[in-house]
């Protein structure tokens, strides 16, 4: 199977602008394509991972990625999908979070001898002269147009600033600036983002002429990748600093049973085939395909050690509380009071819960056990003596904690 059609089958096509110069692009390893990332944090989450791994795919088959951090258009914010303006950020902070972003994406893409590119649309757009991009860009779109596109329709309602209604324009901008200075022929993004991309496209024909080769590319399922990164505690990131590789293997331990093989063909690197044999799998054979989903991704982004101890912690805790491999959260005397410590302060301090509060109906609803007992009473208190040995805290029935004292 050729790898554009591959990518069919694996459900990551959306819309193409011509889908037989893409596929014989992309099959032959003559694409020069990008995909963006604005850096509104300080890590990727799993929301960005199809992009990463459609990127790693592309690379893999002679491709050439350009991975393009939004260094000028996180100034503005992207309105697509919000109800609300985006927080501002300063230069500093847009900075560092690129950083951040590099660091992160060298796990899936190789950087070294110019297989690939990393860049910062800054580096175009913060100098630009607002005169000449009235000029030279906005007379090439027609705000009738523009206000028919998704991405604004949905903000009319609550109000669209000026700030946000130049974000196309200035992502069209990138297509237009990549195409002359990289020669990136092709264009991947989100369903969300197939307006802004067609912007792109057609600004590179007007300015240099219908026979530019400039194509456009959406992932399908775009809006539904986003929610992958989101949690009831909030994003899933792929920085083991937020999100321990153990939290990161049960997020896909857990996912539903119905978007298990979804996310084994659009996010492994399984075959095809080998993926296809799982879709009759029921009860206990499909648990064991969302632990192959769940192995194979805390691999691909925390190395093969951290995967294996992970897998190893999951069955040593369902198999019988082995505290071994288990995620640990660290106390200190400072969080006792007279020699003591509550239930509540437990479940916060081991971030299984975000307020007090929470905790508190946590316990009332029956949800937490510690040392194999379940805790019934609000107010039940801890001594310190009792954390010399394995103090093991479960919220519900599969978010454990080890509890250490330092």
């Amino acid at each position: 199977m050729k790898l554009y059609d591959e990518l069919v089958a694996r459900g990551l096509i959306a819309q193409v602008t011509n889908e037989e110069e893409i596929s014989k692009l992309i099959n032959e390893g003559k694409a020069t394509f990008y995909i963006g990332f604005d850096p509104t944090a300080d890590s990727l989450h799993v929301g960005h991972f199809m992009a990463l791994c459609l990127m790693k795919r592309l690379q893999m088959a002679g491709n050439k990625p350009i991975a393009l951090v939004g260094g000028g258009t996180a100034m503005i914010g992207d309105p697509s999908g919000r109800t609300d303006m985006r927080q501002m950020m300063t230069q500093e902070t847009i900075q560092h979070n690129c950083e951040c972003f590099k660091k992160q994406m060298s796990r899936f893409i190789d950087f070294s001898d110019g297989k690939a590119l990393l860049v910062n649309n800054g580096d175009w757009l913060l100098n630009l002269n607002y005169v000449d991009v009235l000029r030279e860009v906005g007379a090439h779109f027609s705000v009738n147009r523009m206000l028919t596109a998704e991405c604004y329709k949905q903000r009319m309602e609550k109000g669209l600033s000026f700030l946000e209604f130049n974000y196309m324009i200035m992502q069209s901008y990138d297509f237009y600036a990549l195409y002359q200075k990289y020669g990136c022929n092709l264009q991947f993004g989100g369903d969300d983002q197939w307006s802004n991309m067609l912007g792109g496209t057609e600004l590179i024909r007007r300015k240099l002429g219908k026979d530019a080769h400039a194509m456009t590319i959406t992932l399908l399922l775009n809006s539904e990748g986003k929610k992958m990164g989101k949690t009831q505690k909030g994003a899933v990131w792929l920085d083991p600093n937020k999100t321990s590789p153990y939290e990161f293997f049960q997020y896909w331990r857990n996912v539903a049973d119905d978007d298990v093989i979804k996310c084994l063909k659009m996010l492994t690197f399984l075959p095809l085939e080998e993926i296809e044999k799982m879709e009759s799998w029921e009860g206990a054979e499909l648990n064991k395909a969302k632990e192959i989903l769940a192995y194979e991704l805390t691999n691909l982004v925390h190395g093969e050690e951290e995967a294996k101890k992970a897998l190893e912690a999951a069955k040593g805790i369902f198999a019988g509380g082995n505290a071994e491999n288990m995620p640990k959260a660290e106390i200190t005397q400072d969080d006792f009071t007279d020699g003591k410590i509550d239930a509540i302060s437990i479940l916060v301090k081991a971030g299984l819960v975000s307020s007090r509060s929470e905790g508190r109906r946590t316990i009332e609803q029956g949800g937490l056990t510690i040392n194999n007992e379940k805790v019934t009473d609000i107010a039940a208190t801890y001594e310190m003596s009792e954390f010399e040995s394995d103090f093991i805290v479960k919220k519900g029935k599969k978010n454990f904690r080890k509890i250490v004292l330092v």
